[in-house]
């Protein structure tokens, strides 16, 4: 196996690849911050050599008044608002209203999970729904892909990291989620268990790797199937992830970022410390 100080690209990888590509979810497990540590982190996340890479500040819904209070009227804070599966709509609603309505804020969209009744509610930012595993996936995909004139921007949401009651998915199950939001011409953010550049196994819990994921996407749009995503999704060495995504060019890399367009990370620096090992960003060191 080739360690990432031996797998260096000699190059950069294209800077659009990972633009805002990592949202701030430093509240969320495993990281758990407090909201006014994660708020002052987000900051400085912002003003770093890395600004670049790091999208949104992740805030859970019932949070939206306790974010206003830490807020002094400066920079404006881009967020977007949290929901697991199951919380009511309403909620959303007001903790976007509420957040909509100052000017130091930025709402850059909302999270909530997929129901088939998505369209009843009236939200007026784009949305990350996020779909159920097993047999009702292929028709929440469709039905997210489904054209409605009057709603908001719309992408899928699928959980790739362990958590109570939503056991790890492997590597097939996340290359069908790829398979078929490619097939559905649909958009996807990821969440949980990116915290690394490549696949592994760290304190004995499995974890996909970013760049396996950009790769996977990479060759999905190249008509590849599940079968051919398997082994790309496992691959452990990055001497061998590396390279295909140096090869990348710009247009490879836009197509591959209008489908993956997003990952939440408890700790931002995680993946970008391990691409500027590998050569591939200039980030945190």
């Amino acid at each position: 196996m080739t360690s990432l100080s031996d797998a260096v690209a000699d190059r950069l990888a294209e800077p659009a690849l990972f633009t805002a590509l990592v949202d701030d979810a430093a509240v969320f497990p495993p990281g758990d911050a407090p909201l006014a540590v994660a708020v002052r982190r987000h900051r400085l996340h912002r003003r770093s050599p890395y600004a670049a890479a790091v999208g949104a500040l992740l805030v859970p819904a019932a949070a939206a008044n306790d974010l206003l209070a830490l807020l002094d009227g400066g920079d404006p804070l881009r967020v977007a608002v949290v929901a697991r599966p199951g919380t009511p709509s309403g909620e959303v609603a007001a903790a976007l209203a509420l957040l909509g309505s100052r000017d130091d804020v930025r709402v850059a969209g909302a999270e909530l999970g997929w129901t088939s009744a998505w369209r009843d509610a009236s939200f007026g930012v784009p949305l990350s729904l996020e779909v159920p595993r097993g047999d009702l996936q292929p028709a929440a995909l469709a039905d997210l892909a489904s054209p409605a004139s009057d709603s908001p921007p719309v992408q899928a949401k699928f959980r790739t990291g362990a958590m109570a009651g939503w056991p790890w998915p492997d590597e097939r199950e996340l290359a069908a989620f790829i398979r078929g939001a490619v097939d559905h011409d649909l958009g996807f953010k990821l969440t949980g268990g990116l915290h690394h550049a490549v696949r592994g196994s760290w304190d004995g819990q499995e974890q996909h790797g970013l760049l396996n994921v950009i790769t996977a996407v990479r060759w999905a749009l190249n008509g590849e199937d599940v079968d051919e995503l398997v082994p790309l999704l496992a691959e452990r060495d990055p001497a061998v992830l590396v390279p295909q995504v140096v090869r990348m060019s710009a247009a490879d890399v836009a197509v591959v970022r209008a489908f993956f367009t997003a990952y939440g990370c408890c700790e931002v620096t995680d993946p970008l410390r391990e691409l500027t090992a590998l050569g591939l960003v200039e980030g945190p060191k």
